[in-house]
């Protein structure tokens, strides 16, 4: 296999775990924080193993849990590498919740974590490209390349709404939500 090149399939990792009682939260049902954890473990399989070398997760995109997952479910983590940059990978990660009484399968939600690739300098090192062999790879990568591209225009976005707040509007801002001002316009308590 090329090192410098490695196909998607080379890297795509499931992780599968049992659901017990102690993942859950009060209400009953399985802690988002859990999921998140093992889909940061998968995420970090799955980047590591194409990269050849250990990765750190940089963002976590997507998350939106779309159905809760019971006790007693079995649940997987399907990965696979979407997107290769430099140093960076784009991990998407299907989440299934299957209830082996019933015999179901419930897509429970999906996310996109970035990962970047360290050297032994601790320092952002180069990953292998990524051959892509068919259309749904393809359209993967290009879907990742149009998400970075939103993601950046939404973080200059955000960036500009927090340098750019001017307390003395507020009033004005926030007549019809859901708060209210204990202070006038000098600082002093109203």
């Amino acid at each position: 296999m090329n090192p410098e090149a490695r196909p998607v399939r080379y890297s795509q990792t499931t992780i599968t775990e049992l659901m017990i009682p102690a993942y859950a939260n009060f209400g009953g049902k399985i802690h988002g924080g859990i999921l998140l954890s093992l889909m940061d473990k998968v995420a970090y399989a799955c980047a590591s193993k194409h990269a050849g070398t250990y990765c750190v997760t940089v963002t976590v995109d997507k998350v939106e849990f779309l159905q809760p997952v019971e006790v007693g479910d079995l649940v997987s983590m399907m990965s696979s590498v979407n997107y290769v940059g430099n140093s960076s990978m784009v991990v998407g990660i299907r989440v299934i919740a299957e209830n082996v009484k019933k015999g179901t399968l419930i897509h429970t939600n999906s996310s996109y974590f970035t990962m970047v690739a360290k050297g032994e300098d601790d320092k952002p090192t180069i990953v292998p490209k990524l051959i892509l062999e068919n259309k749904e790879e393809v359209k993967r990568f290009i879907e990742a390349m149009n998400m970075k591209e939103i993601k950046n225009a939404i973080r200059e976005k955000m960036d500009d709404a927090k340098s750019h707040v001017e307390v003395k509007q507020a009033p004005e801002l926030l007549r019809h939500e859901r708060c209210l001002i204990q202070f006038n316009s000098t600082g002093v308590q109203a």
